[in-house]
């Protein structure tokens, strides 16, 4: 009697896991992958208040709707990102969705702490976003294999999920 070979089926890599397969080879030094779980997001966030803090056109229908405070540059930039995300994985683009819950609420509260007193929010976010860039400079330097700037910039794209992927990988949830 003869058996049936069984054929394992395997998925096709979704353009999400090749990024994160070229992430992974490109950075390999558990320093510099300290370095990228800190300061990616911090970078994200520098990036955020930034264009959130370019200041947007009051409309008489937005101010009388009273949603002029809820709509700025930054709304866009959101909906652009989640957009972006949500074609790659549906999935990591909710945990980045959360992500950027969190952040909008720290934005806010350097605006009241502005309002109070303190630094511009743009000047903070500026110095976050200089800092972050600067030590993801240091951290790749670390690294054997060299990149380009084009592939850095990409990298700076796809990141925030990437560094979602692990999360959700030792959670073991399917992404």
């Amino acid at each position: 009697m003869k058996q049936k070979k069984k054929v394992q089926e395997v998925e096709p890599l979704r353009p999400v896991d090749k990024y994160f397969a070229e992430l992974d080879a490109n950075f390999q030094d558990p320093t510099n992958r300290l370095i990228q779980a800190i300061f990616l997001p911090l970078l994200f966030f520098g990036i955020m208040g930034c264009i959130w803090m370019i200041p947007f056109p009051q409309f008489e229908f937005l101010v009388k709707l009273n949603w002029h405070t809820f709509l700025n540059w930054g709304s866009f930039f959101i909906a652009i990102v989640i957009y972006y995300y949500l074609k790659m994985s549906a999935t990591l683009s909710y945990a980045i969705l959360f992500s950027i819950g969190g952040m909008s609420f720290f934005i806010v509260q350097l605006e009241y702490a502005q309002k109070n007193g303190g630094p511009a929010v743009i000047w903070v976010c500026l110095g976050i976003a200089l800092l972050a860039i600067v030590a993801l400079f240091i951290g790749k330097g670390k690294e054997k294999k060299k990149i380009t700037g084009q592939q850095f910039l990409q990298f700076l794209l796809v990141g925030p999920i990437w560094l979602w992927h692990f999360v959700f990988k030792k959670l073991n949830i399917r992404y």
